[in-house]
């Protein structure tokens, strides 16, 4: 049976299924640049955390969603510098008006018009990439998109799946870019998506996520090497055992970045991003320029108890908000952060709100 990279503070659990593995717009420029084991650094999980309602996305250039997680503002309220959750966008950052499809966009179903293209294939239940510099874009696909080749590109497409399973999954792959997608479950419930984006085996290097709206998920990206940046991450869903992330990771000293996202869980936990010592130290990771809100720490910075020394971890110049409680996440904005690790960085973080320095939880 295939391996499953995990994320921090969840149970074992592996579905098969008739032999296959179960686990389970356009916007100014990108920068350049899921779940399985226990997190001992972890706060426990609120046993029954409320269900969020069904939130559906906007197209580029709307100004707001239908409804928002309780207790946010809507996207359509007027922001100000020290504001920036109340309308993402008009400060610059990700939100339904500038990531995902982009709006109006015209796309071919799979497989009612079409079930093939260089390099990939419709498999009778999801949709295979196995060709080395394929490209799926303008689709619409109503299941999993499983990624064995390198140099894919993914772009414009709209993931819609509900259950234990992956909008993108990622197998010992190179060079895979997913942009200006949504992925999602039309559901919050037990029926929301695992992973919207999920290296499986950890292994895959040089992937970018990139400007994707992503939600209703119990983790929106997990991956350990590469580049996540421009993504708006929301509205995520919750099953019964669920710890629910924004972009996790698992330990690695891939280097990876984490840039200019928005990362709004409507959750008390886990976190809006992590760095876990699940499968070894944590090392050569980026976290900035970032908009986060909730969880019961918001951002986890890699430091296990005991565990092996972080280095060059920087978290530096993210915006915390208030949108679910007053410390950004229930318990506070963050947590297992080293300031003795070589390399390791807080600085420039700052209050959504009031645009006050956040000293580092070390």
């Amino acid at each position: 049976m295939a391996a499953i990279w995990a994320c921090g503070a969840v149970a074992v659990a592996v579905l098969v299924t008739s032999g296959i593995l179960l686990l389970s717009g356009h916007h100014a420029g990108h920068s350049t640049a899921g779940r399985l084991v226990s997190n001992p650094s972890s706060p426990a999980a609120s046993p029954s955390p409320p269900s969020p309602s069904p939130s559906p996305r906007s197209s580029h250039g709307a100004t707001a969603k239908s409804s928002s997680p309780a207790g946010s503002a809507s996207p359509s309220s007027p922001a100000t510098p020290t504001d920036c959750a109340a309308a993402p966008h008009l400060c610059g950052y990700p939100d339904a008006a500038s990531s995902g499809v982009p709006a109006g966009m015209a796309l071919r179903s799979v497989p009612g018009q079409v079930s093939r293209g260089p390099g990939w294939h419709y498999a009778g239940g999801y949709v295979e990439v196995s060709g080395n510099g394929a490209v799926l874009q303008g689709l619409s696909i109503p299941y999993n998109v499983d990624v064995t080749g390198s140099g894919v590109t993914i772009k414009d497409v709209r993931i819609t799946v509900t259950g234990n399973t992956f909008g993108v999954s990622l197998r010992h792959t190179r060079n895979v870019t997913v942009e200006d997608s949504d992925i999602s479950s039309p559901y919050s419930d037990s029926r929301r998506l695992m992973v919207g984006v999920k290296d499986i085996y950890g292994d895959a290097t040089g992937t970018q996520v990139l400007g994707n709206n992503i939600w209703h998920t119990a983790t929106g990206v997990q991956i350990g090497a590469g580049l996540i940046a421009d993504n708006y991450i929301h509205d995520v869903g919750y099953a019964g055992g669920d710890h629910v992330n924004g972009i996790t990771v698992n330990g690695s000293t891939t280097p990876l970045t984490v840039k200019h996202n928005t990362v709004f869980v409507n959750f008390p936990q886990t976190d809006a991003i992590s760095l876990f010592e699940d499968f070894g130290v944590e090392a050569n990771k980026v976290i900035e320029g970032n908009l986060v809100a909730g969880g019961s720490y918001t951002i986890y910075g890699g430091q296990n108890n005991g565990g092996p020394q972080t280095y060059n971890i920087q978290i530096i110049n993210n915006r915390f908000a208030r949108l679910y409680y007053h410390n950004s996440g229930q318990f506070g904005p963050g947590a297992a952060f080293s300031p003795k690790g070589r390399g390791n960085t807080w600085s420039g973080n700052v209050w959504d709100n009031t645009e006050a320095p956040i000293s580092d939880p070390g």
